[in-house]
């Protein structure tokens, strides 16, 4: 593995990036959770939940609030730090589109924290930031050809289109699977490390990477918080503001798209073969059951916490394979990886599970 010129001196800044997103992610989740607790933004246990009492949501707020913060700041202030590396190939509607369209997908997610805003809403949400990142420059133009050599350039509509499938599939990927105590937090953490580690090697990305970083950071701050035994749930705020920032990301500068595809496999994957399994029965994509494979885990009698990371190690298994692999075979391990879960998905349908049963479109333990 080899590292972007000048990697050395710019190390200090990642970690200090890094540890300061932390801190304040750490400092500010307690205070978020004092506020919502008052507001009464809970989640009540019910039949698809895990927790046993009400849990404040909503904390992802801070993560959002340490993202913007310290990524926004570092942005603003490059030309004043001698070690900060230039967004090159990055506009300056990209790097709008990626903090003002945060804001706002994070301002979404707290409409339905607060009001319990109806599935259809919150995809017109959705779609609405997606056309706000494609309108700001940000867009999927090109893809490493999986067949052979050279890239696959993407044009007009079907570019506006795959980038709007792209920002929307990952905002509802990290959503569907944030249904344990700091399962979607850790997934996306490793997503942002890895995403992080490729533009600072093989991308020559450095400043996505600085940002990377600091979303990492951000998350791990508040994980602290929201492993098990979670004292505050990310709500959809979190969960929205993660998932589009991690797709803007995936695009910025060189499309890492194959990537992501492959170290969110899980979420990504869950998410596809829920949807084919909601639609095949009749009911509406957003249907909350308990269906999904850390409910399926959770029924073949793992514990809470051996889940959580049964599912990590899954993660960062495929996160390291995206370092050792070619393009081609990151597809080839993403498409065989599709297949075997939805096999392992079909047997663990046959034991013994609770039966599926319908409820209101949430953000922790979300459909």
């Amino acid at each position: 593995m080899t590292f972007v010129p000048g990697a050395g001196g710019f190390a200090p800044l990642l970690i200090a990036a890094f540890v300061v997103a932390a801190a304040i992610a750490l400092g500010l989740t307690p205070i978020v959770r004092a506020l919502v607790r008052r507001r009464g933004i809970v989640d009540a246990p019910n039949h698809r939940r895990v927790n046993t009492s009400p849990v404040p949501r909503g904390g992802g707020l801070a993560v959002v609030a340490a993202f913007l913060v310290v990524g926004g700041g570092l942005t603003l202030a490059r030309g004043s730090i001698g070690s900060m590396p230039v967004p090159t190939g990055i506009s300056t509607g990209e790097l709008a589109a990626l903090f003002l369209g945060g804001a706002l997908a994070a301002l979404i997610g707290a409409a339905d924290d607060l009001l319990n805003l109806r599935a259809r809403w919150q995809l017109l949400g959705q779609l609405a930031l997606a056309g706000f990142a494609v309108a700001l420059g940000v867009g999927v133009k090109l893809v490493n050809n999986p067949f052979g050599p050279g890239q696959i350039p993407f044009g007009g509509p079907f570019a506006i289109a795959f980038t709007t499938v792209w920002v929307v599939g990952m905002m509802n990927s990290i959503n569907f699977i944030d249904g344990l105590d700091g399962l979607s937090t850790g997934i996306a953490l490793i997503a942002a490390l890895t995403l992080g580690l490729l533009s600072l090697t093989t991308l020559n990305q450095p400043f996505v990477a600085l940002l990377c970083v600091v979303l990492a950071g951000s998350l791990l701050g508040f994980l602290r918080h929201n492993f098990q035994p979670a004292s505050i749930f990310q709500g959809t705020a979190g969960v929205m503001f993660i998932g589009y920032t991690l797709a803007v990301l995936a695009i910025l500068g060189a499309a890492k798209v194959v990537v992501a595809l492959l170290v969110l496999g899980v979420p990504i994957i869950d998410t596809f073969w829920v949807i084919v399994r909601r639609m095949a029965a009749g009911r509406s994509p957003f249907t909350p059951d308990r269906g999904h494979i850390h409910h399926r885990l959770l029924d073949l009698g793992l514990s809470h916490r051996r889940t959580v990371l049964l599912i990590y190690a899954i993660c960062a298994s495929l996160a390291v394979m995206s370092f050792v692999v070619s393009t081609a075979t990151q597809i080839y391990a993403f498409l065989g990886a599709l297949v075997a879960f939805g096999l392992v998905l079909f047997l663990l349908a046959r034991g013994p599970r609770e039966a599926l049963e319908s409820g209101s479109y949430e953000g922790e333990d979300a459909p």
